[in-house]
């Protein structure tokens, strides 16, 4: 059987809601041993997202949560203990990665910051991945993945040219995770190459800045600015939702 790519690699996962979960359901799913962690007293918010298996709503039964957390290990732990971030602190041990998606300074407060985890494994490489990074005068603001499309501009682009922009909800989310995984495996290459881990800082604000480069770019050349163009495709026709005989009837082509 032909050897998956994250095989033998081991993931300490603290992600929650959606992105760092995401990141290492790719990992996992690619052949990494993940465990993930998560506290009983504070579980994860996205267990209360549908769909509820027969409509019955329950911690264990979110099918978004089975969703993004596919091929997984659980560890049910407390961080606001210290005798839970000495178990966090033996995985870490364990562990070749570390992600993490909470506030800015949040791993730092509870003792298990980038500096500590290297004095228990040298090697380790940590992602850590917020709304706004670990750094500059914004990392610590509170706030959730529904901010960053406006910041970033997503929203602007976002909807019908004669009506006002459409919130694309958590948008940015979905963009991080996959500078998130290619961060990663160069920071893997890296390490195989000097035996070196690494600390990886990704804004997912600024993710999304990038992601709208070419439209940056366009601009730069050619002085076209980015609107709202609906179901429509700037360089792919036919592309729309067309409407067809008949009362709510749509013929969608992409």
């Amino acid at each position: 059987m032909e050897k998956k790519l994250f095989e033998g690699v081991k993931v300490a996962d603290f992600g929650w809601v959606a992105e760092g979960p995401m990141v290492t359901k790719y990992l996992a799913d690619y052949g990494a041993e993940v465990i993930r962690l998560e506290g009983r007293s504070r579980p994860e918010p996205m267990r209360a997202l549908g769909p509820h298996k027969d409509n019955i709503v329950g911690l264990d039964r979110s099918g978004s949560t089975s969703q993004w957390n596919t091929s997984k290990l659980s560890l049910a732990i407390n961080l606001a203990k210290p005798k839970g971030v000495e178990v966090a602190k033996r995985l870490v041990a364990w562990a070749d990665i570390v992600v993490e998606n909470f506030s800015g300074e949040a791993m730092q407060r509870m003792g298990l910051g980038y500096e500590e985890l290297q004095k228990i494994k040298p090697d380790i490489i940590m992602l850590s991945t917020c709304m706004m990074g670990q750094t500059g005068p914004y990392a610590t603001s509170p706030g959730t993945g529904s901010t960053l499309p406006a910041l970033s501009g997503i929203t602007n682009i976002t909807g019908w040219p004669d009506r006002m922009p459409v919130q694309p909800g958590a948008y940015t989310d979905w963009v991080a995770v996959h500078y998130n995984v290619l961060a990663i495996l160069a920071a893997l290459d890296y390490r195989r190459r000097t035996g070196k881990g690494q600390y990886i800082d990704v804004s997912q604000y600024e993710t999304g800045v990038h992601f709208l480069a070419p439209l940056a770019m366009d601009y730069a050349v050619n002085q076209r600015v980015a609107g709202r163009v609906g179901n429509r495709c700037d360089y792919a026709a036919p592309h729309n939702a067309y409407r067809c005989r008949g009362d709510e009837r749509w013929c969608a082509i992409a």
